[in-house]
């Protein structure tokens, strides 16, 4: 009676907007979702560098160069914001890591994919930094407050992102027929996984109804995926390129029908058999080993200064 009378004053919080915050009493199911959802987040911006880190010395230009190395910095910026709130919830930035190198945590499927060429730089930003706002901005109104207050600042900085996407594929657009070939083959590869980063639809997501009932989630899965969709195929048509989709179809009420995504591939991706999973992991695996020396100095550097002011 005691444990139903806590989970009833914790959902009268939650249906009146406000915020739990780390010392509030929550429900073992509402943390551990949160430490999974969140830790994914955070995972999710740090491997999300790779794929642009890959064009960093090769961008075409100065002031693309000055830009992509703003962006993959925000993405760091990112990962340490979430970590910091995730930490908030009892576990340590050392366990989510591992967790993540033991692949018993994941990150967002769509960062398992090859960046081959410059106009990629343009998909990721438009696309996925794209998708990643729609969610986000939902997510500012999450009901855990240290979640919340991170994905303010957040959301500024992937606005920032997806217009320099755009920017990019709307110069390549009107450049040269290889440029805006190389465009449109971009777009070709990113669509259909910036539509899978929503998730699966919402029937078949076991989380999604508990967590918009604790207020975690604001929007199902669907709902989101749909708000892209009708974002930005008005933004493709302007720029004259073409939806990566024959049966898109603009309905009367203003809202666009698409084809179903092949929820197949997204599936294997998860289980790790994505065209860049192994090496996405690798890498991160390796930067993290490789810069253990600066963990242990920070740490000792920390800890004399302590004796110096004892």
């Amino acid at each position: 009676m005691e444990n139903q009378k806590r989970l009833d004053e914790f959902q009268a919080k939650i249906d009146a907007g406000i915020k739990i915050e780390p010392k509030d009493w929550m429900p073992d199911k509402y943390r551990q979702t949160l430490v999974r959802q969140m830790s994914q987040h955070a995972h999710s911006e740090v491997i999300g560098m790779q794929p642009e880190a890959n064009w960093l010395t090769r961008a075409p230009s100065l002031r693309a160069k000055k830009i992509l190395m703003a962006k993959i910095q925000d993405e760091g910026g990112h990962g340490l914001y979430l970590y910091c709130a995730a930490e908030t919830l009892g576990v340590s930035r050392d366990q989510y890591i591992q967790w993540l190198h033991e692949g018993k945590s994941k990150y967002a499927s769509v960062f398992n994919y090859p960046s081959p060429t410059w106009a990629d730089m343009g998909a990721i930003g438009w696309l996925v930094d794209g998708a990643a706002i729609v969610n986000q901005v939902s997510l500012q109104r999450t009901s855990y407050g240290p979640y919340a207050r991170a994905m303010v600042r957040i959301c500024k900085e992937e606005s920032f992102h997806q217009r320099q996407g755009y920017e990019i594929m709307a110069e390549m657009a009107k450049g040269t027929p290889e440029q805006k070939e190389m465009a449109q083959e971009a777009l070709n590869r990113w669509w259909w996984p910036s539509l899978m980063m929503f998730g699966p639809h919402d029937k078949e997501s076991s989380n999604s109804g508990q967590s918009m009932k604790w207020g975690i989630k604001l929007e199902s899965n669907d709902d989101l995926r749909q708000q892209f969709i009708d974002k930005t195929i008005p933004q493709v048509e302007l720029i004259g390129l073409e939806v990566p989709d024959k049966n898109a179809k603009l309905m009367p009420n203003g809202s666009y029908k698409t084809s179903d995504i092949d929820w197949d591939e997204f599936w294997n991706v998860i289980k790790g058999n994505g065209p860049c999973n192994s090496q996405r992991l690798k890498h991160h695996k390796k930067a993290h080993d490789d810069g253990a020396w600066v963990r242990a100095a920070a740490e000792a550097y920390g800890k004399k200064q302590m004796e110096l002011v004892d």
